[in-house]
């Protein structure tokens, strides 16, 4: 059992929420709810594609020495939901960075 890949998982949310910080995007803008609920249904979203997947056989969990072996469900391990976080939390704030980004240069 190893923790590898789950803290790399956990150092790039906190990365992320460092970036979403110092630009005052997401959970740190004046969007926190919004932001919260976000994640939760595109987390959601993405765990019911996994089952689907799942359950036609088109994923399975695979081995490999740097995961935890905790499985959430069959074939669905638990760096699964992280990675989710991981996957859904960039893309918010890559995306209100460029809004950001976009509305200053148009008011420049």
């Amino acid at each position: 059992m190893s923790f590898l890949y789950l803290v790399a998982l956990l150092a790039s949310v906190v990365g992320i929420g460092l970036l979403d910080f110092r630009h005052k995007l997401a959970f740190f803008g004046d969007a926190v709810f919004r932001s919260a609920l976000i994640i939760a249904v595109s987390v959601a979203f993405f765990l019911v594609w996994d089952v689907a997947g799942i359950a036609t056989g088109v994923f399975f969990r695979g081995s490999g020495s740097w995961m935890t072996g905790v499985l959430l469900g069959p074939e669905l391990p638990l760096e699964e939901l992280f990675f989710l976080m991981v996957l859904t939390y960039s893309t918010l704030v890559s995306y209100l960075w460029a809004k950001k980004a976009l509305e200053a240069r148009r008011s420049a």
